[in-house]
């Protein structure tokens, strides 16, 4: 916007200052032509009082080298010959002479001869103009006084006019940058800073704000920018806190499955009602303070977690289920250690979503397998199945729009799906090789928000039996 308005200030102030200086120059050339030939008539007249009176050569001479155009030799005087038939009262005494010239002539004689009919004329002759101006003599006849007008007198003064001239249109086009770029920059600035906020909103810091400023509809924006942005502080906060008061109200129930669970006795089965039981206690726990949390999780640093360490606890804990169920388990990829940038209750979160899926979703004895593949700029998590697949994938990754029956939320990949985002990576469904569904979970270690090549993804992706054609539902 702002260089838009210095081109459109520069565009038409030229076109203005082209308007009034073109013409002015005009103006001032024609101004010093007419200044020129004004003075030489005025040379011309001082030689005719001399012609009225007498038409001797030498006192003619003495009047022409008088003048000041004759001292520089730019005036000349043609007389015509006299036959002594005609002479007047003013006539000199000497009688007849032959046509004679005084000083240089520079126009050529046709000039001269039709300037004798009584009709001034301006001449062009080399270095300039000549004047030619007819003067009565008093035998009828008319003598031609010629006065030279070299270039540099009918142009005199017009360089230094066009220069100031320029001068003052320059300075008229320089001051009207100058004013668009301010005025650019006054309504720049306020939008700039409005993008800028909105971006650090983006980005997660609530306690950004726009200073109010510039013309009246950019003030109304940031008015209204700041106002969305406090209403989104009060709705997280009511979000946290309703967390926080469901997170509350789980833990009479929970008191009920702990107290029942201690009284199950020994054995296998009760050692893992009661695991659970203290899983789900530890994780309430963590939703809790995770709801209470006060300040921007953007403004500190994550430490992550070790994702093959995290995968094989998790493992750990379904695969006693897994065994209830008669389901085959495959674990591959977990042996190293791979730090991801998530918090261990969110990536433990997301694996549940998924583990829990298939355990809700597909028929007892169905085989599933975690996989782990890493590069030096990512970590990819396969979870895979035998099932029957997902009808809508894309429904399956939006909140809220699973359609996995009875009891399910439709929030389990929807919460895988914002893990994989934090980190700058995705979320894909696809068919697994085992004949089911397979969710792909790609976790940036490049950091939030950068972008990644899918060369680099085929790079380390494992090769699958077919097309999708065959989903299951998210739970």
């Amino acid at each position: 916007m702002r260089w838009a308005l210095v081109r459109v200030s520069l565009a038409v102030t030229v076109m203005v200052v082209l308007a009034f200086a073109v013409p002015l120059g005009l103006v001032v050339k024609e101004l010093a032509r007419d200044r020129a030939f004004a003075d030489a008539e005025r040379q011309a007249a001082q030689i005719r009082p001399a012609l009225a009176i007498t038409t001797d050569r030498e006192q003619l001479e003495r009047a022409v080298a008088s003048s000041q155009a004759g001292g520089d030799g730019r005036l000349a005087v043609h007389v015509p010959g006299n036959d002594g038939t005609r002479q007047g009262a003013g006539t000199d005494a000497r009688g007849p002479h032959e046509a004679y010239d005084i000083g240089r002539r520079r126009a050529d004689p046709r000039d001269v001869e039709t300037a004798r009919r009584g009709r001034s004329a301006v001449t062009s002759v080399p270095g300039g103009y000549a004047l030619l101006q007819p003067t009565a003599l008093s035998t009828g006849e008319f003598a031609v006084v010629e006065v030279y007008v070299p270039h540099r007198a009918v142009g005199n003064g017009v360089t230094t006019s066009w220069v100031i001239l320029a001068g003052v249109g320059l300075g008229l086009i320089a001051g009207s940058l100058a004013t668009a770029d301010r005025l650019g920059l006054r309504l720049v600035r306020p939008a700039e800073r409005l993008a800028k906020a909105a971006a650090e909103l983006g980005e997660g810091k609530l306690g950004v704000r726009v200073r109010e400023g510039g013309p009246p509809e950019l003030r109304a924006a940031a008015v209204a920018f700041n106002s969305m942005a406090d209403k989104i502080v009060q709705l997280l906060s009511h979000e946290r806190e309703l967390a926080a008061d469901l997170s509350h109200r789980l833990r009479t129930p929970l008191t009920v499955l702990r107290l029942n669970a201690a009284s199950l006795g020994e054995g296998p089965a009760a050692e893992q009602t009661r695991a659970a039981v203290a899983q789900l206690e530890r994780e309430v726990d963590q939703l809790i303070c995770a709801a209470r949390e006060q300040g921007e999780r953007k403004e500190r640093p994550s430490l992550g977690c070790d994702a093959c360490e995290v995968i094989r606890d998790r493992m750990d804990f379904w695969s006693a289920l897994a065994e209830d169920e008669g389901r085959a388990v495959r674990l591959a990829g977990v042996e190293a250690t791979v730090r991801v940038p998530v918090a261990r209750p969110e990536l433990v979160a997301a694996l549940d979503a998924m583990l829990g899926n298939v355990f809700r979703h597909t028929p007892e004895g169905t085989a599933f397998a975690v996989d782990v593949h890493h590069s030096e700029d990512a970590v990819i998590v396969l979870v895979s199945d035998a099932g029957p697949g997902i009808a809508d994938p894309d429904a399956a990754l939006r909140r809220g729009h699973g359609d996995g029956g009875p009891g399910s939320t439709g929030l389990g990949l929807d919460i895988v799906r914002r893990v994989a985002e934090s980190t700058g990576g995705d979320v894909r469904i696809g068919r697994s090789v085992l004949g089911g569904t397979e969710v792909r979970v790609w976790l940036s270690l490049g950091g939030a928000g950068k972008p990644r090549r899918r060369e680099r993804r085929r790079r380390i992706r494992p090769r699958r039996a077919g097309p999708d054609t065959s989903r299951k539902a998210a739970g």
